[in-house]
């Protein structure tokens, strides 16, 4: 039997929903160095699993991603860069985004192009 989430995991999640329509509605409109994300509430580490929860299930590209994740981080105490990175040059280049001391050894083979310091 599945356990309920706890209220602040709960409204972890609800912050994770807002915040992360709110960086969709951003993007087009301007440079990522401008968008603020909002603060969290003031909530235990713990909550991050709703965090972590919308981000699983809502399918972020990997900067909302890195967005949302940077402002739950700076939430906690621990102010961390969003890293933008590219992996080749011309026309057609894949490029990616993550959060500065991610160990998720997806960004191992991307040049690090841009950074969107904490705030």
């Amino acid at each position: 039997m599945r356990q309920m989430p706890d209220v602040p995991t709960l409204r972890a999640a609800l912050w994770a929903l807002l915040a992360l329509r709110r960086i969709r509605r951003a993007l087009p409109r301007g440079p990522v160095t401008d968008i603020r994300v909002g603060r969290p509430p003031a909530l235990p580490p713990l909550a991050g699993r709703g965090v972590r929860a919308v981000l699983r299930r809502t399918d972020p590209t990997c900067l909302e991603r890195a967005l949302v994740l940077q402002a739950w981080a700076a939430a906690q105490g621990e102010a961390r860069d969003v890293v933008i990175g590219v992996n080749g040059t011309g026309e057609r280049f894949p490029a990616h985004a993550w959060l500065d001391g991610e160990e998720d050894g997806v960004h191992g083979p991307y040049r690090e192009l841009l950074r969107v310091p904490a705030t």
